[in-house]
């Protein structure tokens, strides 16, 4: 009895230690990021800070790769089809469980292709405007549209981006007809916002703290149902008269379906550690996201909840894409 004892104490060490070489193990080779937006918005922003602290805490350097594209579809495929090792993850935003909406053919399962590491910041979109435009408000912008339909431009980051869905879900919630505008990314969005080849744009909060201060657009409303810190004098759309409209964004870090659960629990752990850091957590608040961490489960059952919830607002406001 006590050589059976021995025997089954001895493998379950042997079990642990193993288990313990593994997570130590991690990572082996430079850690990739996907961004599947182009450089210099929200979700780039946050990925480029979190890369450096995430790179110095595993002791691997982590490269940020951005692939744009079909509404976040291409990074997206690119990191599903991945290894499932912890070296390749990605970055996403509330777009993830859009585009499964609007487009026919998506190459993967939002859910399924994909193991959840943590949530990461919360951020609203900001309804900016051209100075040259001739508005002081959303009322004002309603009307200036109902008065010039499919005349009002607003840009995005791209077809299938939470930019155009949010700024489809105004459209239809206020009864006015804008004629959408995608770029390649929310950067050179709002530079053609500021130089006023568009009218509007359903912006990131970094995109309107770098241009709003200094006069070069105008923001009208956040897309949140309470007001943010970084823009205190900026209503809400509920506020400035759109009732019902509430329309957060969050990003999240994903790695490919079936990675082993002591690499999500490491950069988990690892995640929470940086961003909780005070330091770090001014640089998000400075970047305009507020953090917002979960653990992997949580973050799972969100993506499901997201993925109803975004279905019903794009059947309502009619958008669908090839």
């Amino acid at each position: 009895m006590k050589n059976i004892l021995s025997i089954i104490c001895t493998a379950a060490a042997l079990t642990l230690t193993h288990g313990q070489v593994l997570a130590q193990a991690y990572p082996t080779k430079p850690v990739k990021i996907v961004v599947p937006f182009g450089p210099g918005g929200f979700t780039d922003v946050v990925a480029r800070i979190l890369g450096v602290k995430l790179g110095e805490s595993l002791g691997q350097s982590v490269v940020i790769e951005n692939k744009p594209g079909a509404g976040s579809m291409i990074g997206s495929d690119f990191v599903a089809k991945a290894a499932p090792d912890g070296h390749t993850l990605l970055i996403v935003s509330s777009t993830h469980v859009i585009s499964p909406w609007i487009y026919k053919n998506v190459p993967y399962d939002p859910i399924k292709s994909f193991t959840p590491v943590s949530k990461l910041v919360d951020s609203p979109y900001v309804l900016l405007t051209n100075p040259k435009v001739p508005v002081k408000n959303v009322q004002e912008f309603i009307a200036l549209a109902k008065a010039n339909p499919d005349k009002v431009h607003f840009a995005s980051s791209g077809n299938g981006s939470a930019q155009h869905l949010i700024g489809g879900l105004f459209a239809s919630m206020t009864k006015t007809q804008l004629k959408h505008v995608p770029y390649r990314s929310s950067n050179l969005a709002s530079t053609d916002l500021v130089a006023g080849v568009v009218e509007s744009s359903f912006a990131g909060v970094p995109n309107a703290l770098s241009q709003v201060p200094n006069g070069r657009l105008n923001a009208l409303a956040v897309t949140s149902a309470k007001r943010i810190p970084q823009l205190p004098n900026v209503p809400t759309m509920q506020e400035a008269g759109v009732p019902g409209y509430d329309a957060p964004n969050w990003l999240a870090m994903l790695a490919p379906a079936g990675t082993p659960a002591h690499i999500v629990t490491r950069l988990n752990s690892e995640i929470a550690k940086i961003m909780n850091n005070p330091e770090n957590h001014k640089a998000m608040f400075d970047a305009g996201v507020e953090v917002s961490l979960s653990t992997p489960e949580a973050m799972s059952q969100l993506m499901v909840s997201e993925l109803d919830k975004w279905g019903k607002v794009v059947k309502e406001a009619g958008i669908r894409l090839e």
